[in-house]
């Protein structure tokens, strides 16, 4: 009997893989990525450990490895770090989404070549996928600046204009878990891949086979591989100073980067404005991708968790104010002390209605605003900060999907010469021309700025707070995720979002829903009958907005599946009139119970759904 080839141990491996799959071991979409894998010669180094999982009956991971293939969303390709796997972030994948950006300037620029920069921030793994994603790039033709250490995502926009480039990679996977990495694609505007070139490079990444190599080492060498670092340093931090608004800089403020590249970007700009009574917290001040001192080892600055030890730390310094960066430093989280002494987190949207606040006001009394001029924001930010920017005669453009790339899009579509500030909720601002991201640096340097002066005065960022609310009403705005992981995760998120479309929720609990927005159908309904009233112009995006009339005013729930995470995030508004002073602390205890309420009943509905789903 003739010894059995290889081909026959992958025949039998496939079948063990359908059989899998018949007995709910396994998602059916596992077997064509699996079949790639297994069967094409790009994978041929893979494939003996592939077998290994197989033959073990290791289905659970090898769903967890190939159930589908690494999407681009919203913030590029970003997931869970393996050795292998078409749905995980590994050597090939990386090498493929190089490939794939590559071979698709090629199509564009005419084979030309063309020039590109990538960094990374300290995530493991993340340098060494930063010098395969330099050599494939190399290798097809481009002359690659590579940063010679960890760098921020609004740092790698700046240097993409700055070096004249014509794309961009930021290896980083911004604020999750330390299993996880991603690919970031940037584009000549200094941008994130938007459309055309987002689905044009998708495709080129879909159809990569045989990818050219170049050793990196060797590329140095010959200089198609150039490292880049302190000049383009110092020119990107003298271009967020050059923004400076103020000269007061007294303010016992605590920085952290939550063991990411924070340190290089928004405390370096701080140091060089010169703040008074600047201090980094040293615990969380290494570069080091299994954040290990942040709680939860989840360095996000949305989570109030994450400053506990931070706060600690302030409350025996005497910090009034805490900033920290994701480790990617594109966003800035804060802590402020109240006139108790206790610390406040501030969301996203507080933070940029105190950004928008301060930057209009010192642009208003320095009569540097004009007519022309504009702030941007997402449809599931504050629209406080809209309100600011028309009391000051200042075009608001609020209409944007989530995603930065649209509002750096929107500065080049509406001339960069007039934009004033840009945000989103996710702890996401820019001010300026320098970058077309978000970047903590500006808003470390504009926070401090507006603390400093506030002090002056015997104020603090939440006394200005009141003093808005005051005048233009109560926004709050809160939300929460379903998070629904895996190849079934995927199913549950489908169902969930065609039930809010098909048969939404139409009462949670008092509250009951009037309309709804459908981004994604271009329609309004009426609700209960979810029948249509009208049409909605751009944008198109998977996104809904439930809205109703409460007795504490108006309230609204978005509703949209993260497009770089396995959730579905709920965004909750409430809206109350302007109310006197001796009012407000009333008013705020009840929109906030009563938006508690409405996000309960919501979970409730959730739950529900999802034992419909089970039970189907």
């Amino acid at each position: 009997m003739p010894a059995k080839t290889q081909e026959d141990f992958i025949a039998a491996a496939l079948e063990q893989v359908q059989e899998a799959v018949k007995n709910g071991q396994m998602s059916a979409a596992c077997i064509p990525n699996l079949e790639r894998w297994l069967t094409e010669p790009y994978y041929a180094e893979y494939v003996p450990q592939i077998l290994d999982l197989v033959n073990t009956k290791s289905f659970g991971q090898l769903d967890t490895l190939f159930w589908q293939v690494l999407p681009f969303g919203t913030g590029g390709r970003r997931g869970l770090m393996a050795e292998f796997g078409s749905a995980t972030v590994n050597a090939r994948t990386i090498a493929e989404s190089a490939h794939g950006l590559a071979v698709y300037l090629k199509s564009v620029n005419g084979e030309k070549g063309g020039r590109a920069v990538v960094t990374s921030d300290t995530r493991n793994r993340s340098v060494e996928f930063a010098k395969i994603t330099a050599s494939t790039l190399a290798a097809h033709g481009l002359q690659v600046f590579i940063f010679e250490s960890c760098r921020s995502t609004p740092e790698l926009s700046f240097a993409v204009r700055h070096l004249n480039c014509d794309v961009g990679v930021m290896i980083s996977a911004s604020h999750n878990p330390p299993s996880d990495n991603g690919f970031k694609a940037y584009w000549s505007t200094g941008g994130q891949v938007l459309s055309p070139h987002d689905r044009g490079i998708i495709d080129c990444v879909a159809e990569a086979g045989d990818i050219p190599k170049l050793d990196f080492k060797k590329g140095l060498k010959s200089g198609s591989i150039v490292e880049v670092g302190e000049k383009v340093d110092k020119a990107y931090v003298a271009e967020v100073l050059k923004l400076s608004l103020s000269t007061v800089r007294e303010l016992p403020v605590l920085f952290t980067p939550l063991h990411g590249v924070g340190e290089t970007s928004a405390y370096a700009v701080l140091q060089q404005a010169g703040f008074i009574g600047l201090e980094m917290f040293e615990p969380q001040r290494e570069p080091n991708g299994d954040f290990p001192n942040v709680p939860d080892q989840l360095p996000n600055p949305e989570r109030a968790e994450v400053f506990a030890p931070a706060i600690e730390h302030a409350v025996k310094s005497g910090a009034e104010l805490i900033l920290a960066c994701d480790p990617d430093a594109d966003r800035l989280g804060v802590c402020v002390r109240d006139s108790d002494g206790q610390f406040v987190h501030l969301s996203g949207n507080r933070i940029g209605v105190l950004l928008v606040d301060y930057i209009l006001r010192k642009r208003s009394a320095a009569g540097t605003l004009t007519s022309g001029n504009y702030v941007v924001e997402t449809l599931v930010t504050t629209p406080l900060i809209s309100e600011i920017a028309k009391s000051y005669d200042v075009r608001a453009i609020d209409d944007l999907l989530v995603g930065f790339k649209y509002i750096g899009q929107t500065m080049d579509q509406k001339g960069p010469k007039n934009f004033v500030f840009g945000a989103e909720e996710s702890l996401g601002y820019l001010v300026g021309t320098y970058a077309r991201d978000k970047d903590a640096s500006i808003a470390a340097l504009y926070l401090a700025e507006c603390a400093a002066e506030l002090k002056q005065s015997g104020q603090t960022l939440l006394d200005r707070l009141d003093e808005l609310y005051q005048q233009f009403g109560y926004f709050y705005e809160t939300q929460s995720s379903q998070v629904c992981t895996g190849s079934k995760g995927r199913e549950q998120i489908d169902f969930l979002m065609t039930q809010f479309r098909e048969n939404p929720p139409t009462g949670l609990g008092e509250v009951e829903l009037q309309r709804v927005k459908d981004y994604n159908l271009h329609e309004v309904r009426r609700l209960p009958e979810n029948v249509k009233t009208g049409e909605l112009p751009k944008p198109e995006g998977d996104l809904m907005f439930f809205e109703a009339e409460s007795v504490a005013g108006k309230l609204s729930l978005a509703v949209r599946p993260s497009g770089t995470e396995p959730k579905i995030k709920f965004y909750f508004f409430s809206r109350t009139a302007a109310q006197p002073a001796e009012e407000l602390f009333d008013i705020k205890q009840q929109t906030e119970f009563q938006v508690a309420r409405f996000a309960d009943n919501l979970q409730a509905w959730i739950a529900e759904t999802l034992n419909n789903f089970e039970s189907r």
